[in-house]
């Protein structure tokens, strides 16, 4: 590809609602233009990254089996109300009635299509196990869209669905679907790591993300240094503490009312009574499924939505207003507690050895001491609830957990019969008797790899592609453009690498030596090669790698074996 004949926009001007690093050199670079709110056009050497991780991802995907299709963004309002997600997704899915009023959405995502599809063509176990996948763009109304392409409200994604006739099946279908998942970032050139995660509105019994490393990731990680065990934050599980407390009512103090003006928060009451958060117990007034309901934790933790929701089983989960919290305990906020409460109290696992404790008195301006479980309130439900630490041990094997952050690209779920019972996807077994398909979903954000690409590797002078994902692998900058000799050298490299499949581009500009240097390196190009007519009085051209402070000279007469042999290299350093 030749510069001058192409379409790469550069700027140098930082955006003003650029928040992130790859936001702002995406735009810089000439890789995507913004149309409106969390909806961006794909630019050439944008389009350029998209297409290669695709290729990647298609590769990977026909490789473990899986067959591609391409399904409708538009979807029928009927299909999510047969599956329950029609008002359960919430508000980021984009409803809409056609002209002839009926109901329809455009597709965050894919379960109730395929499996419509697939209910109407497989009913016999003879025509499983079956992979099908797509990539394809889908639009989520995000209500608060940043970070670019990195959580816009149109993206482009890679999604797949396994359908197996039993739990063993679709555990090799996972595994299949989580080693390619492998292969794919392996083969961007990505650092990443999969870690187990909550299924959230896609549903199912286990997932994993698949998380590229970088400070700058929207999600925080844990990963325990000693063995394999790794975890998004939500998701992470809690070792539970030996019960040390014992149930020796003769250990319990007599519980006492102590008044606590004005006293709210757990800092103003642990500074108030001159005790430790770990001798707090706060209660939080939660809505789930519109029904108030108390959650104890100690004052030193902190609540896990997720986990609360998952271990209810419940569809919605919101702190309670104001005067909900005053109705259902009839206290102001800051001073609910567990003792004489009507509703349904639920605890995390830290309670169970605790014994003594603080809690709001159910009173302005009261607390209880010397509270204990069992003899002053019973709990309905124990769980883990609350939020990993730092300090906690690992759930697995008891060891050292780290603290690290995560940009999600790519997540695999076990469905199970979640949307195939809801729609009656069956097939008749080998004994002839109707069960329902076992599923699994695997996606991943292609635009999202490209800017996590991107977020995991660059400097001061703009991106540092790895050479999988880059818009082009070479790019050739003759230096003196009314300099005949300089461009016949230049042109010749650039037709010899083109033969060769390289992917290159020739900045034939008429631009200053600066310009064309500020470009290349902008632009991320991984191997960058300088003809000029000092080094050509020579018989040299000069190579720099994007990833490397110096460059070195090869001879003119070698430079496009010697080309080939760096970009064959790079590759080579990520198997």
């Amino acid at each position: 590809m030749r510069y001058s004949s192409y379409f790469i926009p550069t700027k140098k001007e930082i955006p003003a609602d650029a928040e992130i690093i790859s936001h702002q050199l995406m735009v810089r670079a000439g890789m995507i233009r913004k149309l409106t709110s969390g909806i961006y056009t794909y630019l050439p050497v944008g389009l350029r990254s998209i297409r290669k991780v695709e290729n990647i991802v298609r590769e990977e995907m026909n490789r473990a089996g899986a067959i591609e299709v391409l399904m409708p963004a538009v979807q029928p309002a009927e299909l999510w109300q047969e599956s329950g997600r029609w008002e359960y997704y919430g508000r980021e899915l984009l409803r809409f009635k056609d002209r002839h009023d009926r109901d329809a959405c455009m597709g965050p995502t894919h379960e109730e299509v395929i499996t419509d599809l697939v209910r109407k063509e497989i009913h016999s176990y003879k025509q499983m196990p079956i992979n099908l996948y797509q990539i394809q763009t889908k639009f989520r109304d995000e209500i608060r869209p940043r970070f670019g392409i990195m959580r816009g409200r149109e993206f482009i994604m890679k999604d797949a669905y396994s359908f197996d006739v039993d739990e063993a099946g679709v555990n090799r279908s996972y595994e299949a679907m989580y080693e390619a998942y492998d292969r794919i970032f392996q083969r961007c050139g990505l650092k990443f790591r999969a870690v187990e995660a909550d299924s959230g509105t896609i549903g199912g019994s286990y997932s994993h993300e698949f998380m590229v490393l970088a400070e700058s990731g929207e999600d925080r990680i844990v990963n325990c240094t000693t063995c394999d065990y790794a975890a998004n934050l939500e998701r992470a599980e809690v070792k539970e503490e030996d019960d040390v407390s014992s149930a020796d009512a003769n250990a319990f103090e007599v519980l006492a009312r102590l008044e606590t003006p004005d006293q709210r928060t757990i800092d103003e009451v642990v500074e108030f009574l001159k005790i430790t958060p770990e001798q707090l117990v706060k209660t939080l007034v939660y809505m789930v499924d519109e029904e108030p309901v108390a959650v104890l934790l100690r004052g030193d933790h902190e609540l896990n939505e997720t986990k609360l929701k998952n271990a209810l089983d419940a569809q919605t989960v919101e702190m309670a207003s104001e005067r909900s919290v005053k109705e259902a305990t009839g206290a102001p906020l800051g001073f609910a507690g567990p003792v004489g409460l009507e509703i349904k109290v639920v605890a995390d696992n830290a309670l169970k050895t605790l014994k003594n404790f603080v809690v709001g008195g159910n009173e302005k301006d009261l607390h209880l001491k010397n509270v204990n479980l069992e003899r002053d309130f019973t709990v309905a439900l124990f769980g883990d609830l609350r939020t990993i630490a730092p300090g906690d041990a690992c759930p697995r094997c008891g060891g050292h957990i780290a603290f690290g952050r995560g940009i999600e690209v790519g997540h695999v779920f076990k469905l199970g019969v979640k949307y195939s019972e809801a729609m009656k996807a069956v097939f008749l077994n080998e004994q002839g008797k109707e069960r329902p398909m076992i599923m699994g979903c695997y996606g991943i954000g292609i635009g999202r790899t490209v800017a996590a690409a991107i977020e995991q590797n660059h400097d001061k002078d703009g991106i540092v592609f790895p050479i999988p994902v880059a818009p082009f692998e070479v790019t050739l900058l003759p230096l003196q453009m009314h300099n005949e000799a300089v461009v016949e050298a230049a042109s010749k490299i650039y037709g010899d690498l083109v033969n060769m499949g390289i992917d290159a581009l020739l900045d034939d500009r008429d631009e200053r030596a600066g310009v064309k240097f500020k470009d290349a390196d902008l632009l991320g190009i991984p191997v960058r090669i300088t003809v000029g007519s000092r080094g050509l009085k020579n018989g040299e051209v000069e190579v720099k790698l994007r990833t490397e402070p110096e460059s070195f000279i090869v001879p003119l007469s070698t430079a496009v074996i010697a080309i080939s042999d760096t970009v064959k290299g790079l590759y080579d350093s990520l198997k």
